[in-house]
């Protein structure tokens, strides 16, 4: 005889089964999921398995690997100013997982690689392209220890400028092995290097700046003064800006004086901020510090902007990584929440938001991989030197400023799970300002486009005429074209300077998806952004390309 099973009376613990969730986006590569960035890293000449980018796009979506940036953020950095016996100390702690993430990018060259042919005074950075492609990676998992990354690589273009200097630190810099030590830097086996412009009174009115540097003998300078922001507060020297009897001029001040003993640099606090809370921001008094001259005096600005040039590009590429993450976390969403009997992702008006974020990605990617390819090509090639130069600022204005719209979208697709601190989205969505404010805010960028075109005029129209070229038929793309010219050249060219900007970012955009993407895709990208305004997300006509741009931005898995 067959025993029937009698129903069983609910308990306490069957009201709370978790269903209609997605699973963790975890444990996939972060580069093979992403054709749009396999695309542009074939157009511009890196072969992803020769150069590593498949292993390293699976090292940085393993559950660890992307659990030790929750760490990182959930356990900030802390000052301690003072040891248990009251002496100075200035030193930040850090969490474990904080260590763990840089010790990762320092081992795969991010703060470095693009110095590692360097061979005499002949011979630039180079490999800008696969090394941007790394950063876009790393800082969707974790952006707060890009900071020291993106300066100590910067740093080495203003060094250039003092050889005995270059000399000491360049080995150091170039090391792959991260040495979180206080020590002098001459005991370490690797060095990062910050920078610390910023002061109350001037923000990006660095001329303003009013700390001052006296002579001692040769390069050796004392520095007093006061920095508003210096991030990265634990890094072997930083590049400092202050005013010699010369004019305003750059030091790189160390951490510990030649002699050995700690140098004279007295952090205040560490800032509160809104995110990149893993990375610390500092107040600092210089109080007699030591500082070596870089460059002349009276050349600070121009001794740095060297590194600004650096930087900026690595603001793109880390904005870039932000908007990729966020994208990849709504598609994985809404491929498994049911709502109303259907996946959200197959369903019309979400696959429309999905697919205009999958387009805009499309372009900012293929954007960021042709800006990088031009600062390979800076020393061989004035042509790319002038692309560098005048698309540095605008490809910054346009992918910064897009990034926290574009992440704000992501979220909303995952509801208030996209809100909540437990998650990834929110961390995203927090960090996605502070590249639009770093090196330069927006209005910044879009004067830097007009400087640029009013110092080198044949320079600035040249490059505006080979986007046009290489534009030539897309939609809307010979129009942009004249209308950046005609903003640059007219009599209120500061008024139009953000329009000027926007202009040149997108049409320079639309020439890279050109090269690197299906025609359809530029031809929508061109048809939506430059025949005709943005619309807002899901409301621009993609013509039948939705389930393609989904699947490009992340292939089901």
């Amino acid at each position: 005889m067959t025993a029937v099973t009698q129903p069983v009376a609910p308990t306490a613990y069957d009201t709370h089964q978790v269903f209609n969730q997605a699973p963790p986006f975890v444990d996939v590569n972060l580069v093979t999921l992403d054709q749009p960035l396999l695309d542009n890293l074939a157009a511009n000449g890196v072969d992803p398995v020769e150069d590593g980018l498949l292993s390293f796009g699976e090292a940085w979506g393993s559950a660890e690997r992307l659990d030790l940036g929750r760490l990182a953020n959930e356990n900030p950095p802390k000052l301690k100013t003072h040891t248990a016996r009251g002496e100075r100390a200035d030193q930040v702690e850090f969490h474990p997982a904080y260590h763990a993430l840089m010790a990762a990018s320092m081992e795969a060259g991010l703060h470095s690689s693009t110095w590692d042919a360097l061979e005499g005074s002949n011979r630039g950075p180079r490999g800008h392209v696969a090394r941007a492609a790394r950063l876009m990676v790393i800082s969707g998992v974790e952006a707060g220890h890009v900071c020291p990354l993106t300066m100590t690589h910067a740093s080495l273009a203003s060094l250039a400028n003092a050889p005995e200097r270059m000399r000491d630190w360049l080995p150091l810099v170039r090391s792959r092995t991260y040495d979180q030590r206080f020590l002098p830097f001459w005991e370490k086996r690797s060095v990062n290097i910050g920078m610390g412009m910023t002061e109350k009174q001037g923000g990006t009115d660095v001329r303003a700046n009013t700390t001052t540097a006296a002579p001692l003998t040769g390069d050796d300078y004392e520095i007093t003064g006061h920095k508003w922001f210096m991030s990265a507060p634990m890094c072997d020297a930083f590049l400092v800006l202050a005013q010699a009897p010369g004019g305003l001029t750059c030091f790189l001040v160390p951490r510990f004086r030649p002699d050995g003993s700690v140098n004279a640099l007295r952090f205040q606090r560490l800032k509160e901020k809104l995110g990149n809370r893993s990375n610390a921001s500092s107040e600092v008094e210089f109080t007699g510090a030591f500082g070596w001259r870089v460059g002349e005096e009276g050349r600070g600005v121009r001794t740095i902007i060297d590194m600004v040039q650096f930087t900026r590009l690595d603001c793109v590429s880390g904005s870039n990584g932000l908007m990729r993450m966020a994208l990849a976390l709504a598609v994985h969403h809404t491929r498994h929440r049911m709502v109303f009997g259907r996946k959200l992702a197959e369903q019309p008006a979400m696959a429309l938001v999905l697919a205009d974020l999958a387009l805009e990605l499309e372009a900012v990617t293929a954007l960021t991989l042709r800006l990088a390819r031009s600062f390979d090509g800076t020393l061989a090639d004035e042509r790319e030197a002038a692309f560098a130069r005048v698309v540095t600022p605008a490809a910054k204005f346009m992918t910064c400023k897009a990034a926290p719209g574009f992440i704000y979208e992501a979220l909303e697709c995952l509801g208030g799970n996209g809100y909540v601190d437990e998650g990834p989205m929110a961390r995203l969505y927090k960090e996605a300002p502070l590249n639009a404010i770093w090196e330069g805010s927006g209005n910044v960028m879009a004067l830097d486009v007009l400087r640029a075109a009013g110092r080198e005029p044949q320079a600035a129209a040249e490059v505006v005429a080979a986007l046009a070229a290489e534009t030539r038929g897309l939609p809307g793309a010979a129009e942009a074209a004249a209308e950046i010219g005609a903003a640059v050249s007219g009599s209120d060219a500061e008024g139009r300077a953000r329009l000027a900007t926007d202009r040149l970012a997108t049409l320079a955009a639309a020439a890279a998806l050109r090269k690197a993407a299906p025609p359809e895709i530029a031809d929508a990208y061109a048809r939506t952004r430059l025949a005709s305004p943005r619309r807002i997300w899901g409301a621009n006509d993609l013509g039948g390309l939705a389930p393609r741009l989904i699947d490009r931005a992340l292939p089901p898995i």
